[in-house]
């Protein structure tokens, strides 16, 4: 799992097309750094209340509206992203091999296989595919997620079908 991540994302390009390039940058960050005080996810527009929040989407359909993730800093150090997302997967996949193995039978390589799928699929369909349901997230955002969740689960499930039917 580890590995296809570090792969897609650093050798393989299959997340080069996740964020766009815009020339406007140095203006847009300029008015965001002046207007934003903290760390956050910001629907723009949005508004105060619940009851102006309402009245504020009918009035935007068919308008240009943003959502903005913005941090008042930068910081390159990935170590411990790296643990984290080490240990994030190292947990998924023990969860995997815990439900592969709940039932007293050694499980069946191609149940084994076919599992691994669904499970990164689900994972997939669970996550960012319903970022692009309720947040409209562009589909070249979430393309490189779809391809790593299916890639990499599919080499755990062949890995497992092999570990957990090994004599």
């Amino acid at each position: 799992m580890f590995a296809w991540q570090g792969l897609s994302w650093m050798a393989l390009g299959v997340h080069d097309k996740q964020m766009k390039y815009t020339p406007a940058q140095a203006e847009i960050m300029n008015v965001l750094s002046t207007s934003i005080n903290e760390d956050g996810l910001y629907a723009l527009p949005s508004a105060v209340t619940k009851k102006e929040q309402e009245d504020m989407m009918k009035s935007m359909e068919g308008k240009p509206w943003a959502s903005v993730i913005y941090h008042k800093e930068y910081h390159s150090e990935v170590a411990m992203r790296m643990i984290r997302a080490f240990l994030v997967d190292l947990f998924l996949v023990v969860s995997l091999i815990y439900i592969f193995t709940r039932g007293s039978s050694v499980p069946i390589p191609r149940r084994i296989f076919s599992g691994s799928v669904a499970f990164g699929l689900a994972l997939f369909l669970a996550g960012e595919y319903f970022g692009r349901i309720w947040f409209d997230l562009p589909w070249h955002m979430i393309c490189g997620q779809l391809i790593d969740d299916l890639a990499s689960w599919t080499l755990c499930g062949l890995w497992l079908a092999w570990w957990l039917n090994r004599k």
